[in-house]
């Protein structure tokens, strides 16, 4: 299975969009409130409906970017949220990003969504978006992984090894801040880029 523009469009157009909550994601609007100063610039990857970006814009952050590789969910943002800056709408594929800077990165299941071989290049290249002292959090699912998918599974000790690379790991533990159906099942990460080594 290719999980290309192609197939995400299509799983759009047909409603097969499990993965969207309706709603903000508690845990990253609690996040952001008592962690990111609003002049921050702020990416969320792989942003479906982007319910946090929407949220975030209301709470006075005003620097805050989503990125998708199918148009139909920025289009989706865009007719909810006439005033959302269209320059912040980027239709691309995470990994083909270029010429950005930002301070944070909110991750919800776009990790979880990819396919696992593109792991290691998605950390690599979210430190790579990052300021100097840029940092990431967000919740990434805790259950088997399998080729059944997406989303795919993972577990502590892969999140551990995998970010701990580029990151200096602040937080990652098991979250009381899950939407219902997926209580239990999520682990809460907050990690900050590692300086270059010399």
């Amino acid at each position: 299975m290719k999980l290309d523009q192609a197939y995400w469009t299509e799983r759009w157009l047909k409603g097969e969009t499990g993965w969207d909550i309706g709603h903000p994601s508690p845990a990253l609007i609690d996040f952001a409130v008592n962690h990111i100063p609003t002049d921050a610039r702020i990416l969320i990857p792989g942003a479906g409906n982007a319910y946090e970006a929407e949220e975030l814009l209301h709470l006075g952050y005003s620097h805050v970017y989503v990125v998708d590789i199918s148009e139909v969910p920025l289009r989706n943002l865009k007719k909810r949220f006439p005033d959302f800056p269209t320059n912040q709408l980027l239709h691309n594929d995470y990994f083909n990003l270029e010429g950005y800077q930002f301070d944070f990165i909110l991750e919800q299941t776009f990790y979880c969504a990819l396919n696992p071989s593109l792991r290691d290049n998605y950390v690599r290249k979210s430190y790579e978006l990052l300021t100097s002292d840029g940092q990431m959090a967000g919740l990434l699912f805790d259950f088997p992984l399998t080729e059944a998918g997406p989303p795919f599974g993972g577990c502590y000790e892969e999140y551990l090894d995998r970010f701990s690379r580029y990151f200096e790991i602040l937080t990652l533990e098991k979250t009381n801040k899950s939407i219902q159906p997926r209580m239990g099942k999520e682990f809460f990460f907050h990690v900050k880029k590692k300086k270059p080594t010399r």
